[in-house]
């Protein structure tokens, strides 16, 4: 199991998500995402419209999300 942050993984906030895997990894920050959108939080509305962004761009956001893939699998398993 390994362990990365919201931030790590485009968000806003040191909410740690724990994973087996770089794709579980992804839905967990997903659904925090849908959570803090439903609560409106500002600070991660606003890394939302920089993903946005991103998005716009199918390089540009594939490139960023190898990188998370990357780094994922770069990380040691959790002691």
């Amino acid at each position: 199991m390994k362990t990365m942050t919201c931030k790590q993984l485009g968000g806003a906030c040191d909410m740690a998500f724990h994973a087996q895997t770089f794709d579980e990894m992804a839905e967990l920050s997903k659904q925090h995402g849908i959570e803090m959108f439903n609560k409106n939080d500002s600070a991660h509305l606003a890394a939302m419209q920089k993903m946005q962004v991103l998005m716009k761009d199918p390089q540009q956001m594939q490139d960023w999300f190898e990188a998370r893939k990357r780094e994922f699998e770069s990380l040691p398993e959790n002691t």
